[in-house]
């Protein structure tokens, strides 16, 4: 249980060093814009875009600095059984929950509040070197860093005494608890996110194709947000909610029957 309590007690400390980068780029922004009022300018593109770079600086750095070792065997960043169709129904699978997940959220009328508005306000019309350094920072940037410490650190390290389906869930609560806001919409998406990425680690027994799932849906949904192809109309949202959980349904069952588990192979 030592092991566990490591674990645990780094991402705790993750958690410390996302406040305090997000401090140190909050005093920044101020700085570059001086004249824009406080709140404005927290609630501004360029503020999301600095607090998820402060968050990424803070798993990774806190990845390198307390975990050992860091070697790519060791955070499980060797590719897998996972073949090009497998990966693309991986993909598939991850664009489908997501779809599926913000027509729910829209439908139950939870889509706007918390931290979704403010993501959909600030991007929706974000053009040239905006929309660049989002899809950048909000893609491979954040993606990349999360699941390095979720799925190859956080998940591996609880695999390793409490099995991988325990370690799946409460690796996928953590995450969740990372985005929390007001609403707790955002945490509650994460988590269901968190849920199907930490699968798709143990079906293969990489973190890559979770990192190629994590980036491209994050670069689908920002660009999507940003051209306005965000869907409001409620019949529409409807037909996309059941449309993407039947293909998300069909995802799952092809990858449980392509190929065994690392665990039982």
């Amino acid at each position: 249980m030592r092991g566990v309590w490591r674990v645990f007690a780094t991402y705790v400390a993750a958690v410390a060093g996302i406040f305090a980068a997000s401090g140190v780029a909050i005093v920044t922004l101020k700085s570059i814009f001086p004249d824009t009022p406080d709140q404005a300018l927290l609630q501004s593109l360029p503020a999301l875009i600095a607090g998820s770079l402060a968050s990424s600086f803070a798993l990774v750095f806190t990845l390198l600095a307390i975990v050992q070792p860091t070697t790519p065997a060791a955070l499980r960043l060797a590719p897998g059984w996972e073949t090009g169709r497998a990966l693309a129904v991986m993909v598939l699978g991850m664009l489908a929950l997501g779809q599926a997940l913000d027509s729910l959220t829209s439908l139950l009328g939870f889509g706007q509040h918390g931290a979704m508005m403010l993501v959909r306000r600030v991007l929706e019309g974000a053009v040239g070197p905006d929309l660049f350094g989002a899809v950048v920072v909000f893609g491979p940037i954040a993606g990349v860093a999360e699941e390095l410490f979720f799925r190859g650190y956080m998940q591996t390290r609880l695999g390793e005494t409490w099995g991988a389906t325990r370690a799946v869930v409460v690796t996928a609560a953590c995450f969740g608890v990372l985005h929390v806001d007001l609403s707790g919409v955002h945490m509650a998406l994460a988590f269901a996110m968190g849920l199907y990425l930490g699968f798709i680690v143990e079906r293969t027994g990489s973190v890559l194709p979770a990192v190629v799932c994590h980036v491209v849906n994050n670069v689908v949904y920002t660009l999507q947000t940003a051209f306005g192809a965000t869907v409001q109309d409620r019949a529409t949202n409807a037909v996309l909610a059941a449309a993407c959980t039947l293909a998300f349904a069909l995802c799952l069952a092809w990858l449980r029957r392509a190929a065994p588990s690392p665990a039982r192979s």
